[in-house]
């Protein structure tokens, strides 16, 4: 029996919903928000498709319902605008937090806490200087959408499975983030090196291009935006993936926000680099053999958003 209670019941929150139920990987899902009736018709929307799926229970509740959840999902605040970064929605979506939680800590207790709500780093921050939780259980989404997006360019240019793609993006889920190429490979064999490799290389066509696949990954989201409005889909996919590894204690490597200790010379800040998840939370934290200019990147990335953390009012 695995509980997991979803506040914010907007694009984001609800698909998570949906996808967590079509996949089979909570019993019971709360959904949680400050305007109940969208969360009662999502949920009833979601519950009367239950006898194709795996057996659970999905129900709008309040903060006491999420007592005992194994995991909690924050969703809520305002969506990013088209044209807007996701910096600045720093200041409306921090105070929107900080009145969650308390209410939702004085219930679920020191459970996994999942941050999907942006800017992520500015919000896993917050949450990890206000609510009191240990910071191995306080998760944000961060990079791991963006490594997705990576890993699917990369394997678009090869026209090869996205699973022998190893690629990271690392530092803020925003325009400063980076990928370090220095490590990427697939199949073990580095991404520079790759198409040489190949027997037959004259169907990969065009060559690879490291700027697109830079560019294509940091305007991915604004470009869904600007086309349908909001992203939902694809980091609704990403959470459940989060999901699965905190509940199932398999431990998993990932790119995911939490807060930094002296890694890379980086501490009271929450970025992304590469965590070990487990049904505890962040298990480890894995020192990418990264490169000086890499490291480089790295900082000045949390330059970046702890420039955002000083300029609001936590």
């Amino acid at each position: 029996m695995n509980k997991i209670t979803i506040i914010g019941t907007g694009s984001v929150g609800s698909t998570i919903a949906y996808a967590l139920s079509l996949l089979g990987t909570a019993s019971e899902i709360v959904m949680i928000d400050i305007n109940n009736e969208k969360a009662l018709g999502e949920a009833l929307d979601i519950r009367q498709g239950s006898p194709f799926c795996s057996p659970f229970t999905v129900y709008a509740g309040s903060y006491e319902d999420a007592v005992g959840s194994d995991i909690v999902i924050i969703t809520s605040g305002i969506a990013r605008k088209p044209g807007q970064s996701r910096l600045e929605l720093a200041q409306t979506n921090v105070n929107v937090l900080k009145s969650i939680i308390p209410n939702i800590t004085r219930y679920a207790g020191e459970t996994n806490y999942l941050i999907v709500s942006n800017p992520v780093d500015v919000m896993t921050y917050v949450f990890c200087k206000c609510s009191g939780i240990p910071d191995n259980k306080i998760i944000g989404s961060g990079t791991i959408l963006d490594t997705s997006r990576l890993r699917t360019r990369i394997s678009e240019y090869y026209k090869i499975n996205q699973s022998n793609v190893h690629a990271y993006v690392l530092g803020e889920h925003g325009d400063s983030s980076f990928i370090p190429w220095s490590i990427a490979n697939i199949s073990n064999i580095p991404i520079s090196r790759y198409h040489d490799s190949l027997l037959r290389s004259d169907n990969i066509v065009p060559q690879f291009d490291f700027s697109e696949v830079e560019e294509y990954v940091r305007k991915s989201g604004a470009s869904v935006i600007e086309r349908k409005g909001a992203t939902f889909y694809a980091v609704s996919t990403s959470v459940c993936y989060i999901c699965k590894c905190l509940l199932t204690g398999i431990d998993t490597t990932m790119t995911v926000s939490t807060m930094l200790h002296g890694e890379y010379g980086l501490k009271d800040i929450c970025l992304s680099i590469l965590n070990i998840i487990g049904n505890n939370g962040v298990q480890n934290k894995i020192m990418l053999p990264l490169t000086e200019s890499e490291i480089t990147a790295l900082h000045n990335s949390a330059d970046c958003v702890r420039n955002v953390i000083n300029s609001i009012k936590i």
